[in-house]
């Protein structure tokens, strides 16, 4: 693989559209042709449009279900109304202490397939020797189990930032061919989701499945390895800045990759206790000159400790914590940053990282709680990502999946919606290069990549089978939304009124107000060509009689045509 290709457009794969419950079918395969980026996608970069000057002072405006969902949004994995209500009747302030509250530590996942004797269904395999014949199964048992708490994130940011981590600090675990490091390495995404970047950036130098992706574990004093060094300065803190002069990227140059490989000399993984170690023997002694981009530091010889002066000196550099924090930016805001979110916004966010020692959580608050946040240039902005679009639409329809005491069942529906990303072109687990997915770097296109022939069906296939009546069934299980008992939540007056049903429907599951000819368009699937006390008179119908199965299909399947169709506007595509 070739984990340099950062700037080739994604050669995307056109398929003939399966129906909705077979795609698990790959998105691409031999001798399909290439799937061209969009005519209709950025040319360039386009003019951020707010309607106020950027500012990070704290956001003092309304504060309700809109605003509550905005933020929601962006932290979570799809938002329930429940979530939304409950957030919308509590305080800015409160939401902010809960989203940044990290939840206790998950049980690790377990096995649920027959060929593993070592362990029995659904007991975990994680402290098991490492096999071969079995890691297909168990990596799929990790991914499927990484997505499940995804899936049950609870109010907080955690999971969102364990996978902000996962594209930064990237690893692919079918190169590693290792689900015991694979979890370690979640673990370690996990325990510093909302915690000091710092120490997690110097772990993962030393994690086991990050020396073995980047080759770290054949680096030795003889044959220093850049691989990891590069990364750590390009992708991982400085980032990459104009080049100017041979060999000289403004905040490094190729002398500080050479010395950096040099630092990281002597460490290897080992399978057994799933840790990296330090060998001695295999390290280079001698002192590491940097150029004048570190002010011509020097590191001296210094051991197993060698690595931490490394990420010291590096986090000393003021480029460091910028980098950082466009990435958070363009993750939970948008792409675009122009001179004046630098300066108003990023600039200050980066003295923030830096003067709260490189904790991550303070730069959150300030950011997520701003004006800047809330402005409405910034609402409805991003195009979700295929994770966000599959485990918000189980969420908000509130899907019933399997319980844990059948396993194998369980463990199914999650490969299930993996599968679901997968075809839209997001793998969990293993993003395409060490860049990430190219959504959150490929200038000008950026989230627009998400969207292309063939992941738009496939997309539209998702929310089509889950809001149908019969839904998708797998080892004897189904999940659909229950639409009616969603409405049947809702105050009876509200359920009872058509137009009031379709705005419940709307403010959950799109960020922007719909037209009235969007409006009219989705009560006419609704109710098609009839007036609206048919909807009141057939509802009440079936709430005189809530056992008669005739009754009850009559309105599911209104309520399935009008949330299919709202489901299907370019308006649900956005966060």
């Amino acid at each position: 693989m070739n984990r340099r290709a950062l700037l080739q457009p994604k050669a995307f794969s056109q398929r003939t559209t399966a129906t909705a419950a077979a795609v698990l079918a790959p998105a691409s395969g031999p001798g399909d042709p290439p799937e061209k980026v969009s005519p209709f996608a950025n040319k360039v970069l386009p003019t951020r449009l707010s309607a106020t000057a950027a500012t990070l002072a704290p956001y003092t405006g309304p504060w309700g279900a809109a605003q509550a969902a905005h933020l929601l949004r962006r932290s979570l994995f799809g938002p329930t109304r429940g979530e939304i209500q409950a957030a919308a009747g509590s305080s800015l302030a409160a939401v902010l202490d809960g989203l940044l509250t990290g939840p206790a530590t998950p049980s690790p996942p377990v096995s649920v397939s027959t060929a593993d004797t070592t362990v029995a269904i659904g007991q975990t395999w994680v402290s098991q020797a490492f096999d071969q014949t079995l890691e297909g199964a168990r990596r799929t048992s990790l991914r499927d189990w990484w997505l499940s708490q995804q899936l049950g994130q609870g109010a907080s940011l955690s999971e969102k930032m364990t996978l902000f981590w996962h594209n930064h600090f990237v690893v692919e675990f079918g190169d590693i061919n290792s689900a015991q490091y694979g979890y370690e390495y979640v673990r370690l995404l996990r325990q510093y989701a909302l915690g000091n970047v710092k120490q997690l950036a110097k772990d993962m130098t030393i994690n086991p499945a990050m020396l073995r992706y980047l080759n770290g574990n054949a680096s030795t004093a003889s044959a220093p390895n850049e691989n990891y060094g590069r990364e750590l300065l390009e992708l991982f803190t400085l980032g990459k800045g104009p080049l100017i002069a041979a060999g000289n990227y403004t905040t490094y140059t190729e002398a500080d990759v050479q010395a950096a490989a040099k630092v990281l000399t002597g460490w290897r993984d080992d399978a057994t206790t799933v840790k990296g170690y330090f060998t001695a023997s295999r390290h280079d002694t001698s002192t590491k000159q940097f150029s004048a981009a570190f002010g011509n530091a020097k590191i001296a010889p210094n051991g197993a400790s060698e690595y931490q002066d490394l990420l010291d000196l590096i986090f000393k550099q003021s480029a460091t914590a910028a980098f950082l924090v466009r990435k958070l930016y363009r993750w939970f805001v948008y792409y675009v940053i122009d001179a004046q979110v630098e300066s108003d916004i990023i600039q200050p966010l980066a003295s923030l990282l830096v003067s709260s020692n490189y904790e991550v959580a303070p730069v959150l608050r300030a950011l997520l709680g701003s004006q800047h946040f809330f402005d409405t240039a910034n609402v409805g902005c991003l195009i979700k990502s295929p994770l966000d679009f599959t485990i918000g639409a189980c969420r908000q329809f509130e899907l019933v999946f399997p319980p844990a005491s059948s396993p194998v069942a369980q463990y199914g529906m999650w490969d299930y919606l993996y599968s679901l990303a997968l075809v839209q072109q997001q793998t969990l687990g293993d993003p395409p290069n060490v860049a990430g997915w190219a959504a959150y770097y490929q200038t000008p296109q950026f989230h627009e990549l998400w969207i292309n022939a063939v992941t738009l069906p496939r997309r539209n296939q998702a929310t089509d089978l889950f809001l149908s009546t019969t839904g998708y069934t797998r080892n004897g299980f189904t999940i659909k939304a229950d639409l009616v008992a969603w409405v049947q939540a809702l105050p009876p007056a509200t359920a009872q009124d058509p137009n009031l049903v379709i705005a419940e429907f709307a403010q959950l599951m799109v960020p922007l107000d719909l037209t009235a000819n969007q409006l009219a368009f989705l009560k006419n699937a609704l109710i098609p060509g009839l007036p609206d006390f048919e909807w009141t008179a057939e509802w009440n119908q079936f709430q005189a009689a809530p056992t008669n199965t005739a009754k009850r299909n009559a309105v599911a399947t209104k309520l399935s045509a009008m949330a299919k169709a709202l489901a299907g506007l370019a308006e649900y595509q956005l966060s």
